[in-house]
């Protein structure tokens, strides 16, 4: 193994099927329609780093039989991408120190507000979350992490380029336009993992044929749909896409 990937979520913030059993569009009966919170695990021999602590983060490490992490990366700061921070507490047991947690500024700073617990600590609780800088390019282990700050409504969320042995994984989810420094950086990427929320324009997400576009600037070698909401089943989409392009589903794994 080079590098392997693992989709542990890739679901909208409300997931699939919703609370009520609303599976929309979706095919109940295939399981790949079931989908929770966006989430990723990036891996080389030495380095295993999770993206985003989705609210499904307990139930998704069991899946997958992920049983800890070298560092985390919050792609930003809404609930559906960090609200399981206190899942890491099993993280810290078994590592015996806190997480290495990276974040552009404004992450850091909003999740060190909310979650003051998880990055100090208190009398009765060691701290879990050791805070990091996410820089444009920044040395995680073996792997060389690269990031774009990418429109998403009025924020902005981190797209990320994972390289290692000439090898490249890149992940963007959360965006609501494509810009010229987003398709300079996940050019040519082995593995694309890129937003797609519905075949309907949404005005903070891309929907298919936004990202559609994107792949073709892009050029990668396989893409995945990420961030798919109830209306994006998974044989349709199979269907109609190209074999190069492929809907995500959780615990979908790759190594390469």
């Amino acid at each position: 193994m080079t590098m392997r990937l693992t989709i542990l979520g890739c679901g909208t913030s409300s997931g699939v099927p919703r609370i009520g059993n609303d599976w929309g569009d979706c095919d109940p009966n295939e399981p790949k329609n079931r989908r929770s919170r966006v989430s990723i695990v990036v891996e080389s021999p030495t380095t295993r780093i999770l993206v985003d602590t989705s609210p499904d983060l307990r139930t998704q490490f069991l899946a997958c039989n992920i049983d800890t992490i070298d560092n985390v990366i919050w792609t930003h700061d809404h609930a559906d991408h960090c609200h399981g921070i206190d899942d890491l507490r099993q993280v810290y047991q078994k590592r015996r120190e806190a997480v290495p947690a990276y974040g552009r500024p404004d992450t850091i700073e909003s999740l060190k507000q909310r979650f003051a617990y998880a990055f100090s600590g208190h009398e009765y609780y060691p701290s879990i979350c050791a805070d990091k800088l996410l820089e444009t390019r920044t040395e995680i282990g073996d792997i060389t992490v690269k990031s774009v700050d990418m429109p998403h409504g009025g924020v902005t969320s981190a797209g990320l380029r994972f390289e290692h042995e000439e090898k490249t994984i890149s992940y963007a989810t959360d965006f609501g336009e494509v810009t010229d420094h987003m398709i300079n950086m996940f050019e040519s990427s082995d593995i694309f993992v890129v937003d797609a929320l519905r075949e309907q324009p949404h005005p903070t997400h891309a929907h298919l044929s936004m990202t559609l576009d994107f792949i073709k600037s892009v050029k990668p070698g396989l893409s995945l749909l990420t961030h798919m909401d109830k209306s994006m089943d998974y044989h349709h989409l199979c269907s109609i896409l190209p074999e190069d392009i492929r809907p995500a589903y959780d615990g979908f794994v790759i190594e390469f």
